[in-house]
């Protein structure tokens, strides 16, 4: 499966995203982790017949799909709210919205 963010940077998006309570990004990176996840699990599944095998690859074949939709999501989610593609920072003003909310 094609990756595009890594763990890494999946974790400091959600990170930042949960401490300014910003749930859009953080949503969009827990479903892209469980598609990872799924997808692993695919590929570990015990195929003792034909069926299994199927079975397995279209999942897995799936969740190749909807993860490289989602990782595309991700990334035009981020370009809209303005956070850096270099460092994967959230912008000042989005934290000091999002800060705002709380005073």
């Amino acid at each position: 499966m094609e990756i595009k963010f890594s763990t890494e940077i999946i974790s400091r998006i959600l990170e930042q995203s949960m401490l300014y309570q910003c749930a859009c990004p953080a949503q969009v990176c827990k479903n892209i982790n469980e598609q990872r996840a799924l997808y692993v699990y695919q590929q570990n599944c015990i195929n003792m017949t034909d069926t299994d095998r199927a079975v397995h690859k279209c999942i897995a074949d799936a969740v190749m799909q909807s993860h490289a939709a989602m990782e595309a999501c991700l990334e035009v989610v981020l370009r809209l709210e303005g956070w850096d593609l270099t460092t994967y920072e959230m912008p000042e003003n989005l934290k000091k919205m999002l800060l705002k909310q709380f005073e």
